[in-house]
């Protein structure tokens, strides 16, 4: 999944299109696969157009089906979501980047990705997905005073206490 979303992010980066892996496949590789994922979000950053994306898709052998690009020798189907690259109300100000023999796949980072699955559990209660933070926590270095802070601006410090104390005692952070 990392290849196939590194190999993407670089030819669309090639021609000046900006995608970041989130969702499930960042969930997926921060909880070193824990959590698995059928799908890569790839967020249109910079909002390219839809026919350019979809050039460079087709050019790369995928077919575009309902808002999906799928191809025959992967099981993996991607979406890309519109920008701009968020988490909550709160834009996404840094991306970290992984290195392999297809190209560069630029991603959340631990911390946004935590939040990221924060925000369905506090805006949807979807368990599942405090469930995928937790993972997220136990397994990365990430920062829990900017998730703090971020539930705090969210108006979700209760459920970011029930989040705090899944983690407590289990997680390494960094505390700015």
């Amino acid at each position: 999944m990392e290849e196939l979303g590194a190999y993407v992010c670089t030819q669309l980066e090639n021609v000046g299109i900006k995608t970041v892996l989130s969702g499930g496949s960042c969930v997926e590789i921060y909880s070193h696969g824990k959590y698995t994922s059928d799908d890569l979000d790839l967020i249109n950053r910079y909002n390219a157009k839809e026919s350019e994306l979809t050039q460079v898709m087709v050019g790369l052998g995928f077919k575009e089906y309902n808002r999906y690009y799928i191809h025959d020798d992967t099981k993996y189907f991607i979406e890309f979501p519109r920008g701009p690259l968020g988490v909550g109300d709160a834009p996404v100000q840094e991306v970290t980047s992984r290195e392999h023999d297809t190209g560069i796949l630029r991603l959340l980072t631990p911390t946004d990705c935590i939040k990221d699955r924060l925000a369905a559990y506090y805006y949807w209660r979807d368990e599942q997905s405090l469930e995928q933070a937790v993972w997220v926590a136990r397994s990365n270095d990430f920062d829990m005073e900017a998730v703090k802070t971020w539930s705090q601006a969210e108006n979700e410090m209760s459920k970011f206490e029930v989040f705090k104390k899944r983690v407590e005692g289990q997680y390494r952070c960094t505390m700015s």
